[in-house]
């Protein structure tokens, strides 16, 4: 996902295309009527998945065909912009969270709920998300196509070698003041040159073979990869807790103390410091030198796949009431309000969120699909594959997970909090800077 290069395909049936050329995408026949329907996303993965669903689409409307591109995550959000002003934007897209506000207050994306009354769409099927994609003026402007949240990936050899238990990872505790067991398992799982452990006396920081934990540090604005699962057991949540804030909490106590603390563990040997791996979660725990990392659920097929390697599941920390608190997200649908094809995209959009599409698409694990019946195919697949997802199914069963507040501005408010968050997790900033950060966030969320 956070590849810089573009990376286009199209896809037919389950079949994926290399095109010779990225830079018209497949959105040039937006301005034609008869054209096929367009549909972008960033997944690689999900490109190839949905692509599942086109036979059974094209058999049930005929007629009407479909296209799906892809590109790399950085250079979507562009795309997609430049396509809104061009009149060269997909009929229909993967939206995220963090960007369909502003797209709404610009006037690009189609409200769904007219469209859901009249053609009888079960909205009532999609089990999550519907909340996020409601905007401030009560209208849908997106069909919720999946949910996702996180929880650590770890080598089970290594645990095993450290003389510690898959309970011990599932039961760990954190606080921002002295990391709690969380802390006491990453500081064992460490191990330097000399084969002395983090916790033992004579172990040399500068000389670190395998860390106990991945990075964890700068992620967006609300730390989805990485911190958001520890903090949210404090009651922290980004700006207060309110949809649509006036300005972010980053200069909170318990915020505060949580980033120290999560430098900390880079100063202290346990993980790497911000840079030191330019590779994903994935990557780092694959190269050995890495023994957990934070991970989201759309990873879980990419840490299986990993050689020579027994890669297990845990769910996010306990906080000090011993209870789990672990951020959620729903991506959805959204079509471009500027398609002149928006009857078929609405077609496609409402097809990909039937069972049947997302029970298709949903057996390769590529995304936790959004309806709970396809949801039950998917884990039972993976499960069929030696991936257990049970330690993100519970969380989502037992009610522990959060969704963040909704805001707007999201492009401005990365690019400009972003740098901030680098230079503290670099040591070129103390932690003043996160009251600077609470004051961007005012004026961009105010202005």
């Amino acid at each position: 996902m956070n590849r810089k290069r573009v990376l286009a395909i199209v896809v037919g049936a389950a079949v994926a295309i290399p095109l010779a050329a990225c830079s018209g995408g497949g959105a040039g026949s937006s301005s034609d009527a008869s054209g096929a329907v367009q549909w972008w996303t960033w997944d690689d993965k999900q490109a190839v998945s949905y692509g599942k669903c086109i036979d059974g689409f094209e058999k049930e409307n005929p007629g009407i065909k479909v296209d799906i591109s892809q590109y790399a995550w950085d250079d979507y959000w562009t795309k997609i912009t430049t396509g809104f002003v061009a009149g060269t934007a997909p009929d229909a897209f993967q939206n995220n969270t963090s960007f369909y506000p502003e797209y709404v207050d610009q006037g690009q994306l189609l409200p769904l709920d007219d469209l859901i009354t009249s053609t009888k769409f079960d909205i009532d099927a999609i089990g999550t998300g519907i909340d996020s994609w409601t905007y401030s003026d009560d209208k849908l402007y997106g069909i919720p196509m999946d949910w996702a949240t996180m929880g650590f990936f770890y080598n089970a050899d290594q645990l095993a070698a450290a003389g510690l238990t898959a309970n011990d990872v599932d039961t760990m505790t954190w606080n921002p003041k002295d990391g709690g067991t969380f802390d006491k398992v990453v500081a064992h799982l460490t191990v330097d040159a000399n084969g002395v452990r983090g916790d033992e006396t004579g172990f040399d920081k500068t000389k670190v073979a395998v860390y106990g934990t991945g990075t964890i540090g700068t992620n967006g604005l609300n730390g989805q990869d990485s911190w958001a699962s520890f903090l949210s057991t404090t009651g922290w949540t980004l700006g207060a807790g309110k949809n649509w804030p006036e300005t972010f909490d980053y200069s909170a106590p318990e915020f505060v103390a949580a980033m120290n603390y999560f430098r900390g563990l880079a100063d202290r040997g346990l993980s790497p410091h911000e840079g030191d791996f330019t590779q994903g979660a994935v990557e780092q725990l694959g190269s050995g030198k890495v023994a957990m990392v934070v991970g989201g659920s759309w990873y879980a097929p990419s840490f299986n796949a990993l050689k020579d390697m027994k890669v297990a599941i845990a769910p996010s920390v306990l906080g000090e009431d011993g209870k789990r608190s672990s951020l959620t997200n729903s991506n959805a649908n959204s079509i471009w309000k500027g398609s002149p094809r928006t009857e078929n995209a609405w077609k496609w959009v409402s097809y990909m969120g039937s069972e049947a599409c997302q029970s298709a698409a949903g057996v390769d694990g590529t995304f936790f699909p959004s309806i709970q019946a396809s949801m039950d195919v998917t884990a039972k697949s993976m499960l069929e594959q030696g991936i257990d997802v049970k330690p993100y199914t519970d969380q989502f069963e037992q009610g522990t997970l959060f969704t963040t507040p909704m805001f707007r501005s999201g492009q401005e408010l990365g690019s400009t909090i972003t740098p901030m968050f680098q230079a503290f997790f670099a040591g070129e900033r103390d932690d003043k800077v996160f009251a600077e950060m609470d004051d961007a966030s005012k004026q961009i969320l105010g202005g």
